[in-house]
């Protein structure tokens, strides 16, 4: 048995099915963690959504950004962005169970004392309590009036953390600092504008992972969202995004011994140039 996590598919359903043929995927007796953004700007997310409903016992998916702006196009709660290629899902006539099924995912993912989640954590938290605080989300998320959370999702304040937080304002922070984490200004906060390399980084910013006094450094971080950052293999962070959707590479690792795997991506789905 094999525990395999996969950075950011994104609607690249035939790079996907390559890479579980590179990887001999047998759902027998393998796992599959989804490092979220499994939908939207790849033309496949109806097709990746149904293979992995399909393979529900042997595959799960931590939420990232996407994911969530798919659920709350669902309900009529957000417009199209720039880019998305969700209408095909959002029309099928199976998406409402689709849909159920990606609402009850989680934003962490524990597995053999890795941490698995999207985007990264605040340096302020522990892993166990980046545990807790996405558990207060889900629990929101997974309810059946998940519509109200959904309406108020969307925004970029509060940004630095404060154990004080209550309500709206806590959830929404702990939803952007999981799913669209990639660098803190100094005072912690989250500079949401960032998204290119490291060595463009500005000035005073650092990335999440390394963030002095970060908490969370005694626990290996496998997250993926940060395409420009590609893949980067240290004791403490496995950064998995390598820019499938934009020409680069679907990448899977195998945990157990921190193998890595790529195939190419594939044309067929819709490859974006970078800067689309």
């Amino acid at each position: 048995m094999a525990n395999y996590a996969i950075g950011d598919i994104q609607g690249c359903y035939h790079a996907l099915q390559a890479l579980l043929q590179r990887i001999q995927f047998d759902p027998d007796h393998d796992k599959l963690y989804l490092l979220g953004d499994l939908v939207n700007r790849g033309n496949g997310s109806l097709a990746v959504l149904r293979w992995a409903v399909e393979h529900k016992t042997s595959v799960v998916s931590v939420l990232g950004n996407h994911d969530l702006h798919a659920l709350a196009m669902a309900e009529g709660l957000a417009r199209a962005h720039r880019g998305d290629t969700l209408e095909a899902l959002l029309a099928a006539e199976d998406a409402p169970q689709l849909l159920d099924w990606l609402r009850q995912q989680r934003l962490v993912h524990v597995v053999d004392g890795d941490l698995l989640v999207h985007a990264g954590l605040l340096p302020e938290w522990t892993a166990a309590q980046a545990v807790s605080l996405a558990e207060e989300v889900e629990q929101v998320l997974h309810a059946p009036d998940s519509r109200d959370f959904l309406a108020q999702m969307y925004g970029n304040q509060p940004d630095r953390w404060d154990d004080s937080l209550r309500g709206m304002d806590r959830l929404r922070l702990i939803v952007n600092a999981m799913t669209r984490l990639r660098v803190c200004k100094p005072d912690g906060s989250i500079d949401f504008r960032f998204k290119g390399e490291l060595q463009d980084l500005p000035a005073a910013c650092a990335p999440w992972f390394d963030m002095p006094g970060r908490q969370s450094c005694d626990t290996t971080i496998v997250f993926g969202h940060w395409s420009a950052l590609g893949l980067l293999q240290r004791d403490d962070v496995q950064a998995l995004d390598t820019g499938c959707l934009w020409g680069g590479r679907l990448t899977a690792l195998r945990l157990q011994d921190r193998q890595v795997f790529q195939v190419p991506s594939d044309p067929r789905d819709g490859v974006m140039a970078v800067g689309d």
